[in-house]
Formats: C-alpha cells, structure tokens, sequence
C-alpha cells in the first residue's frame, strides 16, 4: 500500500528531517489550512476556526524552515487536534483531517 502525498508530509515533518517551506504550505493546505500574505516575509495559515491561526515568518535567504519553528508547528498542530477533537465530541464541530 502506497502513501499518500500528505500522509509522505505528515511523516517527513514528524520525522525532524529538514522540511521546506513549500512542503509546509502544501501540509496545511491538505489539512483545511488557508494561507494569507502579511507584510514582509510573514504568513498567517487559517483555517477558519477562531483561534487556529498559526503564525510564521516565511525563512530567508534559505527555504529550510528551522529546527524551533518544526517543533512549534507540531505542538501547535497537536493543540488544534486535541481542541477539534474535544469539539467534535461535543457535537460542535465536523472534523475534515487529522493529524
């Protein structure tokens, strides 16, 4: 059985190897996330629950995105999952993707 490409994301970004910025917009983009364009080299991804907005600044002069800011993507995935699930279990909300 084959991988999908998100599930290939999911498992690379967990996994601590480098991992690229267009690899992380293409992951949120999979997971229901919206990217918005702020000033400069920073970059909202909304997925249109209050409160689920992540925050980055776009790496440069690299594409590699940082060892800290993987470790803050996950956590703040995880944090999002333990919400919508806590939600979906109170009938609040539909759950399109997990993590």
């Amino acid at each position: 059985m084959s991988m999908s490409k998100k599930d290939k994301l999911k498992r690379k970004l967990l996994s601590g190897s480098d991992f690229t910025w267009q690899e992380l917009v293409t992951l949120l983009k999979f997971l229901g996330f919206e990217v918005m364009q702020g000033s400069g080299s920073r970059v909202k991804f909304d997925d249109g629950i209050a409160d689920h907005m992540i925050n980055l600044h776009r790496p440069h002069p690299g594409n590699n995105l940082k060892r800290y800011a993987i470790k803050q993507i996950i956590a703040k995935l995880r944090a999002l999952l333990l919400i919508a699930c806590a939600l979906w279990l109170y009938g609040q909300l539909r759950i399109k993707t997990c993590f």
